[in-house]
């Protein structure tokens, strides 16, 4: 490549973003040291492994199979693409356990592609967009809560999602730093409002470790799309969803298993004839 050559969001490498957010879990805080019982430990790991066992015994693994996984297993590490595995097969199972008493608004897996602290802004909100960026105009409007119905005042709404081809901003090259993501801070009756762009399906990447499993077990990649967002308050526990937009052919058999019938969404023609709106609402439970 020479040096007048630049790269766009086309250009995007699993091992590229699989290293990012390997980095960014690295720096986020997520990593602190756990005090953990050595019971709970033992307790984990060797239920964890007992359910190898039992895989390798009743399906009769053989070396040659042990020896592809051995590989598979270091290519994830090298390609940096444990956050994508374990975020994609593994995190929605953990998110059902984290909220099952929850009684406000359904949630669902942050994903690997979070960045904190991005811009804020108070409502009505407009994320920093490329002037020519592709897509569909979406205005959204919504309103804060608590279980008793009460308007939170001191709310706020982080909003990240993939452009018009399936991209996200800080993951692959071309891209300005906070295309599509911003923070709106909600009024003192816990409204918002934000005007973005609509985003679309994608595939995870595929040209790495997660993409050869993929290919290996016949599965497809697609991810339907959808807006990523945690929401807030004062005094209450914040949730981290994912919305989906109806008709989305992946909404059934989303390779991340992250759709809820909850979490849907119901965009109409906006009412100045420019792209789409939609009403949708947070309740938030409070802090234990």
């Amino acid at each position: 490549m020479t040096m007048s050559q630049t790269l766009s969001e086309f250009d995007a490498k699993a091992a590229e973003s699989g290293s990012k957010a390997t980095e960014r879990f690295k720096s986020s805080g997520k990593r602190a040291a756990l005090e953990v019982p050595k019971e709970r430990v033992s307790l984990l790991a060797r239920e964890v492994l007992e359910a190898v066992y039992a895989t390798i015994r009743t399906h009769k693994v053989t070396y040659d199979e042990y020896n592809a996984l051995k590989e598979w297993l270091i290519g994830v590490g090298e390609d940096g693409e444990w956050p994508l595995f374990l975020d994609v097969w593994v995190e929605h199972v953990v998110e059902e356990v984290a909220t099952e008493d929850r009684k406000g608004s359904k949630g669902t897996i942050e994903g690997p592609y979070y960045v904190p602290n991005s811009p804020e802004q108070p409502t009505p909100g407009r994320l920093p967009r490329r002037e020519d960026e592709p897509g569909t105009e979406l205005t959204w409007r919504g309103q804060i809560r608590g279980l008793d119905g009460s308007e939170l005042a001191g709310g706020k709404v982080e909003i990240w999602h993939a452009d018009g081809a399936g991209f996200y901003s800080q993951y692959a090259p071309g891209l300005p730093e906070w295309n599509l993501r911003g923070t709106v801070l909600a009024d003192e009756d816990g409204n918002f409002e934000i005007q973005t762009m609509r985003p679309a399906p994608y595939q995870i990447p595929t040209d790495g470790a997660c993409g050869k499993l993929i290919a290996a077990a016949g599965w497809h990649a697609w991810r339907p799309a959808h807006i990523h967002v945690k929401v807030s308050a004062p005094g209450h526990q914040q949730i981290t969803a994912q919305l989906y937009f109806p008709g989305d052919a992946h909404n059934d058999d989303d390779i991340a298993s992250a759709v809820k019938p909850e979490l849907i969404l119901d965009p109409k023609p906006a009412a100045d004839g420019a792209g789409e709106e939609m009403v949708y609402d947070f309740v938030l439970d409070p802090e234990d």
